[in-house]
């Protein structure tokens, strides 16, 4: 499902700085970060449903997405991992193409994206869910925030404890270069799960929420083995440099990669 915690404009060196977790089951097919072509994008690839949970522009845009944990899914929805590429390959600005998935937001299971341009300094969130209510944007204002499987800054446990986690790093780094690897393993492999009686009430088996309730994820269901398979951390500075480093599963193994580039001028 995922889980993610950001500094957006919110450090001098930095405009943007993401962790990001991507839970799925282990035998569903993906590639890894990877460049794609044609508008440049980089990010991981569902293989099954040709979608992304998060892929980034040499045009300095960037859009991510978690699922909104619910009971009841559509099994013909249309997939929502189109939605990071749709925005990509679009020339309209953030507030535009929010105002473009809200109107087909009923065609998705329930999600949570978030877009953003660096050029723009436009970051924007966009939600389908509670089902009984029509899809709704709004914008991302500066700070930390932290996005699970509700809507944005919903303080689950988990997520609670992963943006205490980051504004602590964070203060201890100050205003110096942020080691971007050391900060992920420290935030994003925390197996902590949650007291029961603080789990959210999301219609799900409880066992279910109390498995996914750790930020680091690894549990079995009847569908077959599930857990985070790929670990994100992506920092962008003020001039435009990007580092774009995962940490991933394949089979058994866990993998790492680092991809540097810069953001075109505008």
């Amino acid at each position: 499902m995922c889980i993610a915690t950001w500094a957006w404009r919110a450090h001098p060196l930095y405009p943007l700085i993401l962790f990001l977790n991507r839970d799925e089951y282990y035998n569903r097919p993906t590639e890894p970060v990877s460049w794609w072509g044609e508008p440049e994008i980089i990010g991981g690839k569902d293989c099954l449903a040709g979608g992304t949970w998060l892929a980034c522009s040499k045009h300095g845009r960037l859009a991510f997405l978690t699922n909104f944990r619910e009971v009841d899914v559509t099994p013909d929805a249309k997939t929502r991992g189109e939605l990071p590429l749709r925005f990509l390959q679009s020339e309209k600005n953030p507030i535009e193409f929010a105002e473009e998935v809200v109107k087909e937001g009923h065609h998705y299971n329930g999600f949570n994206l978030i877009m953003a341009d660096l050029w723009l300094e436009s970051m924007v969130y966009v939600s389908n869910r509670p089902k009984d209510e029509p899809a709704t944007f709004k914008e991302v204002s500066p700070g930390l925030h932290v996005l699970s499987n509700a809507k944005l800054d919903t303080p689950w446990p988990k997520a609670t404890r992963l943006i205490l986690s980051f504004e602590k790093l964070l203060k201890e780094y100050d205003r110096e270069e942020i080691p971007e690897k050391e900060m992920l393993h420290k935030l994003m492999l925390d197996t902590m799960k949650a007291d029961r009686e603080n789990l959210p009430n999301t219609g799900c088996d409880p066992d279910w929420d109390y498995n996914l309730s750790s930020i680091f994820v690894e549990t079995d269901s009847e569908k077959g083995c599930y857990g985070t398979r790929s670990m994100v951390a992506l920092s962008i500075r003020a001039s435009g440099e990007v580092s774009f480093y995962e940490r991933y599963r394949d089979n058994d193994i866990w993998k790492e990669h680092s991809t540097l580039y810069r953001i075109n001028s505008a």
